[in-house]
């Protein structure tokens, strides 16, 4: 921009100089005139480029990290949650540490594959890894891909779930186990002498687990009955019948979500060992296990992972800020809710989010990026 300021002068100059050439002035007069205009302009070249120079010389911590951030493709996963990290990863790598960071669509097993072969997106925020472990962990040992945060969100997972106003009701019940010997708790509407026990609906894999860890439990002959909520919508609104009602619940949920959020749930301990990964992964989500054995849920697993290339690239600072950003379950779930009654995006809730929890999440950023990133979403 510089060079092109410089040619305009001097074209400036050579008009003026032509103009001079047309009047009557004299050959020595005109010379001199000329010399003095050169002059100042290769004066003034040689102080812009000297400029230059020194601007590289004397340039700040803040261009040194932007240099060294540089584009960052995020992937922007198809649920609540992982919208709403993506997006904050967004703001506080942008405002933040000068990184030209940008959103692409994302799902876990599209997502981890891209990553994998091609490098890109550069990070997901929020990999549930249950289902690609395999994969996944061989792409980890080959140095393809990284973890740089082993658990974003802590109080995470599936499992099988009871109000809280239950349990507050009945302190003598701790376990599944103890659950399942009173199905008298929780009459089916249809009839009233089984328990009811909602499991997942149709087509998800966790109907087929549920499926076997009721047969495991042998829960049909101690007087339950598999109740099918038909939708995610039926189940969520099974939940939400259930609290208006002050009536007891007992199913399949998991977290984060905006129900657990709004409706005070627990997650029960099974009240048994788990069975193994060999066992969960050849048996328990197929519908053709023939032995399911009484187990514990597995562990829900969510990393934030990244490219090789963008690990190696990506300064200090964005890497501590990576592995040291971690939403509580209870803040999570929260947001979830917001998004929820305000019909928000993961773009919007973000702003939220960085404007009402910044006593939360100004810990994981350096202080001159929380002061540039407060004022970017004033």
């Amino acid at each position: 921009k510089l060079f092109r300021v410089l040619k305009k002068l001097h074209k400036q100059f050579s008009d003026v100089m032509m103009l001079f050439q047309y009047q009557d002035l004299s050959s020595i007069l005109f010379l001199n005139l000329k010399n003095n205009i050169m002059k100042s302009i290769k004066i003034l070249s040689i102080s812009i480029l000297s400029l230059i120079g020194l601007s590289g010389c004397f340039s700040s911590d803040d261009d040194k990290q932007v240099a060294s951030c540089g584009d960052v493709k995020i992937a922007d996963m198809n649920w609540d949650s992982a919208s709403l990290m993506a997006n904050i990863d967004k703001v506080i790598l942008t405002e933040g540490y000068g990184c030209n960071a940008t959103l692409v669509p994302g799902d876990t097993m599209p997502t981890f594959t891209s990553m994998d072969t091609k490098g890109e997106p550069d990070l997901a925020p929020e990999l549930w890894i249950n289902s690609i472990r395999d994969p996944l962990e061989k792409a980890f040992s080959e140095k393809r891909l990284h973890s740089v945060n082993g658990a974003p969100i802590t109080g995470l997972g599936e499992g099988w779930w009871v109000p809280q106003y239950f349990l507050d009701a009945n302190p003598d019940i701790k376990t599944v186990q103890d659950v399942i010997k009173r199905p008298d708790l929780f009459p089916d509407k249809e009839d009233a002498s089984k328990g009811a026990f909602v499991t997942c609906p149709a087509g998800w894999a966790c109907q087929l687990v549920n499926a076997n860890l009721f047969k495991a439990f042998e829960m049909e002959s101690k007087g339950w009955k598999l109740v099918n909520p038909g939708s995610g919508a039926g189940l969520d609104g099974s939940i939400a019948k259930a609290f208006e009602r002050n009536e007891n619940w007992f199913g399949y949920y998991w977290s984060p979500t905006s129900t657990v959020g709004k409706y005070p749930m627990v997650k029960l301990d099974f009240g048994v060992p788990y069975a193994g990964d060999e066992h969960w992964n050849s048996c328990m989500g197929k519908d053709d296990c023939k032995d399911p054995k009484p187990t514990s849920w597995t562990v829900s697993e969510v990393h934030s992972v990244t490219s090789d290339s963008f690990k190696n690239s990506s300064n200090e600072e964005v890497a501590k800020y990576l592995q040291d950003r971690i939403y509580p379950g209870s803040v999570m779930n929260e947001m979830l809710v917001y998004m929820t009654d305000n019909q928000a995006t993961g773009a919007d809730a973000a702003i939220e989010f960085l404007r009402k929890k910044s006593d939360l999440w100004t810990k994981w950023v350096s202080a001159d990026a929380a002061e540039k990133i407060k004022a970017a979403v004033k």
